[in-house]
């Protein structure tokens, strides 16, 4: 069979990532349950293993992880109301610290632009109606997501179910795509792909656990209220990365102002979380995953981006291990490695356009040591 030019297969390969996201985005109520499904399925399959090792019955070892995550789930959601209810106990405090900042930011914006404070309270009077009219829409459209969150919710277990119960028809089916020259290849993409995404899940269920105790503990003892429900809305963001942090921080500061008249408050939790973040990323977070594949910074923010909007949340949270189980693959295609090579953070050891070596496939010297030829 007659080999397609370079340029045919270029044009192919640009088209396949076109219609992969064009079938994620129309798809993705259906697509998404099962790539979370995939992923939890992996993180579970050493207890599944040790089960069946002690003799477990086949079906009972594949339930018995899976109640141990709805169980953990469930505690995460009586946390969350547990702490909103506190919130919502302080409300007719929370009003009257909200009012004192309203009059404070309307004065701040008089003696700045020269605006009375009545013509801004009458302005803000005139656009209630709009604001109220946006509500309605942003309620409507949150019930709407709420359902399709208990139905995501309510499809993980059975889609986790059916994947261990069936995970050696996938396994033949992935080996029956491939050449038998090519099986060795596959089976070792298979057991990283494993490792990395067990490890990646495990370590940001630690990470969950130690940043609410960390930030939430550290706040209680600075005397800040709604510490615990800060840390973990902080911690549970901060899964998806680089905008999860920043949109933690905005919040956490809006709970803070709500709560205090004073600015102290706000400074202090905004210290506390770029100290426990600083600890996150360059102590902590990499000692607990260990991951041997790096994404560069450029097309984790994409992924993230894109991720969100194809799916929402859903889609930003599994951003980063997808690329990472895509990294795998490319390493390992001798068609796709220049895939592997943009999404990676091995940054050549000299300029391309220069040395004519650092523009093939070969292993070359990056600025972490050499990468070798998959």
């Amino acid at each position: 069979m007659k080999e397609l030019p370079l340029t045919a297969r270029r044009s192919l390969e640009l088209l396949g990532i076109v219609l992969i996201i064009a079938i994620l985005a129309v798809g993705r109520d259906i697509i998404m349950p099962i790539i979370m499904a995939f992923f939890i399925s992996i993180m579970l399959l050493p207890v599944y293993r040790f089960l069946r090792k002690r003799k477990v019955p086949e079906t009972l070892a594949i339930i018995l992880p899976i109640l141990c995550v709805l169980i953990f789930i469930g505690l995460i959601v009586w946390f969350f109301s547990a702490q909103i209810g506190i919130l919502v106990d302080d409300f007719p405090q929370i009003k009257q610290n909200v009012a004192k900042h309203l009059q404070s930011l309307k004065e701040w914006i008089s003696g700045l632009t020269g605006i009375d404070t009545k013509k801004q309270t009458d302005f803000i009077a005139s656009k209630s109606d709009d604001l109220m009219s946006m509500g309605g829409k942003a309620a409507s459209g949150a019930a709407v997501t709420l359902s399709g969150v208990f139905v995501f919710v309510g499809l993980l277990p059975i889609y986790i179910y059916l994947i261990l119960f069936y995970k050696d028809i996938l396994l033949r089916f992935t080996f029956m795509w491939f050449k038998t020259d090519d099986h060795p290849k596959v089976k070792e993409a298979v057991y990283e792909t494993e490792s990395i995404i067990k490890n990646y899940l495990v370590g940001l269920l630690i990470q969950i656990t130690y940043m609410t105790v960390l930030l939430g503990g550290i706040l209680m003892l600075f005397g800040i209220k709604h510490a615990l429900l800060i840390g973990v809305i902080f911690a549970i963001l901060n899964l998806i990365p680089y905008v999860g942090a920043l949109i933690g921080n905005i919040i956490g500061v809006l709970i803070t102002l709500t709560s205090s008249t004073q600015l102290w408050p706000v400074i202090t939790v905004l210290a506390v979380i770029a100290a426990v973040q600083f600890l996150d990323n360059n102590i902590l977070m990499p000692r607990i995953v260990g991951s041997k594949i790096k994404i560069n910074a450029l097309f984790s923010i994409l992924g993230v981006l894109i991720g969100g909007a194809i799916a929402g949340v859903s889609g930003m949270f599994l951003s980063m291990p997808i690329i990472a189980v895509l990294k795998i693959i490319f390493d390992r295609t001798e068609q796709f490695k220049q895939w592997g090579v943009l999404l990676g953070d091995e940054r050549p050891e000299k300029n391309p356009m220069k040395f004519p070596s650092y523009r093939k496939k070969a292993s070359v010297e990056t600025k972490s040591g050499t990468v070798p030829k998959k």
